[in-house]
Order: structure tokens, then sequence, then C-alpha cells
């Protein structure tokens, strides 16, 4: 089977690291997308087949699947595997929080995917509320490369990304540059969010064996369990629940034990793709 995988963003975030663990493992996958952007680069480093944009329409004619991975590559996909010269049968991955547009268009491009793949419980209701029809519809959570060993938390040390904290009156928290290697000696990984599709940064926490203290938003509260792998904020009191973790270290190093153990029965790369792999061979028979 050859795939083709369609993703349009210009920066290396959660979507783009998807889309290389799945070419990675699949055989016959070609990973297009923009000239010049981080996840071209980081495919041809891998030695992995990726094209630019501008290969679309040849990549068409030798294509079984089209597997897009953002909105813009939806919008894209339809247009050329739907209406073009060449049809081919189309996966869409939907791993975003917000609620789907209403206008006409979002509802002729969202009747048109052969499959879509939800990143959570929460985005596949998201998905039926707009009119997409259940058995159009398959949860395949997003996929984290699981350590060999779990982190060595230094005491004290709360990481979390730029973009998804809150201040720590008296805690300082770390703004990682590089996730992986920030992890492997957090104590706390906070992550502050207004709405998350699922939550791979998270995830990637959980794999490390850390606990995480998170937004109840979204699919975040499918991926962290209240008081088994982590702490779900409801109240926005973030300060307490950082410092229950920091204040009582044998239960934190309990949390992040059993958070290890769910990412790695329930999210590892090796279950999305199996997954992803069950959605398309259901429209390929």
């Amino acid at each position: 089977m050859r795939s083709l995988h369609i993703d349009t963003g210009r920066t290396m975030q959660g979507g783009q690291w998807q889309v290389l663990y799945l070419a990675e493992r699949l055989e016959g996958a070609t990973v297009l997308a923009p000239e010049g952007s981080p996840l071209l680069a980081e495919a041809r480093r891998r030695r992995l087949e990726a094209k630019p944009r501008s290969e679309l329409e040849r990549e068409l004619k030798r294509a079984d699947l089209i597997h897009a991975h953002d909105a813009n590559a939806h919008t894209t996909a339809c247009w050329y595997a739907k209406f073009g010269r060449i049809t081919r049968p189309l996966v869409v991955s939907r791993r975003v929080g917000f609620p789907i547009g209403r206008s006409i268009f979002s509802r002729i491009k969202y009747r048109l995917a052969d499959r879509y793949l939800a990143v959570s419980t929460f985005v596949a209701q998201q998905l039926r509320d707009s009119g997409v029809p259940d058995w159009k519809v398959r949860i395949v959570y997003d996929g984290i490369p699981i350590p060999a060993a779990p982190a060595r938390p230094e005491r004290g040390r709360v990481v979390a990304v730029p973009s998804k904290y809150v201040e720590i009156p008296g805690v300082p928290v770390h703004l990682t540059k590089n996730l992986f290697d920030d992890l492997r000696t957090a104590s706390v990984f906070l992550y502050v969010s207004k709405m998350e599709g699922l939550g791979s940064a998270a995830i990637a926490a959980m794999a490390m064996g850390v606990p995480v203290v998170a937004s109840a938003v979204g699919g975040l509260t499918e991926v962290v369990e209240h008081e088994r792998t982590g702490l779900i904020v409801r109240d926005g009191d973030y300060a307490n629940a950082v410092r229950r973790l920091l204040e009582d270290p044998a239960w934190a190093k309990e949390l992040g034990a059993a958070s290890r153990e769910k990412a790695m029965r329930e999210f590892s790369v090796e279950k999305m793709v199996e997954a992803t792999l069950n959605a398309y061979n259901e429209i390929l028979r």
C-alpha cells in the first residue's frame, strides 16, 4: 500500500511528529510538506520518502490512499482527491479541540473524507456534533516513543512549555526549549490550556514517568487521571496542585509510575500505528 501523508504546517509541533512516527513505520509512505518546512527537512534527514507541496499531483497518481494531517491539508486533499481527475480514498486526522465551523463550505468538506481519525473521544464527539456519521469516526490517540528508562527527577524542578503555563509564586517554572531532554530531570510537568484536542506534551511527560498538572479541558481529562496519574485542575489553582506534588515526592513518584504505565498501555507509537492501519484497511478492502 502506498500512502500519501499531507501536512501543511510550517512549525514542528505535535501533529508533525505524529506524521513522522507514522511514516517511519509504514511501508510505501510518502510525506508531502511545504518546501522549507521543518517537517520536510526532518523527514529527509530520517531518509523517508518526502516531497514538497509542488509535487502533489504527481504523487496522487502513485498513491493508494491519502491521509491529510491538518485542516489546510484536509481542504487540499478534498479538492484534488475527490474533485480532481484522480480520485483516492481520503483519511483525515483531527487533532484540534475547537469546534468545527458551520459554514456551507465546512459542511461539504466534512462529508467527503472516508474516515476521520479523532485524537480523543472529546474530538470524536465534536465531529459527530458537526454531522459526521458515527461510522466514519475512529479514535486514534497520538503515539509517543516510550523511553527505555523513566526520569530521574531533581527535587523541585517544574517544567512547562512556554505557551502553556502560569507563574507559581515561590516556585520557579522552567520553560523548556527541548521537551524530552528537560523531562529527564523534571519532578512535575505543568500544562495549562484553554482548549486541547488531546495534549501530546502531557503524554510525553507521562511516558517519562513525570506526574502532570493539567487543565480540565478537552482531551486532557482522557490523558491525565486525577490523583492516579497526575492532577487535573478545575478551579484555576495550579499553584496548590504543583505544591501538593512537590511537598510529597513519594506520592509524586507513585503517580509518575502509574502515568508511565498508562502511556505504555494506551499512547505508544505502536498503538497509534496499529489503529491507523485498521482504519486504512477498512476503506481499502
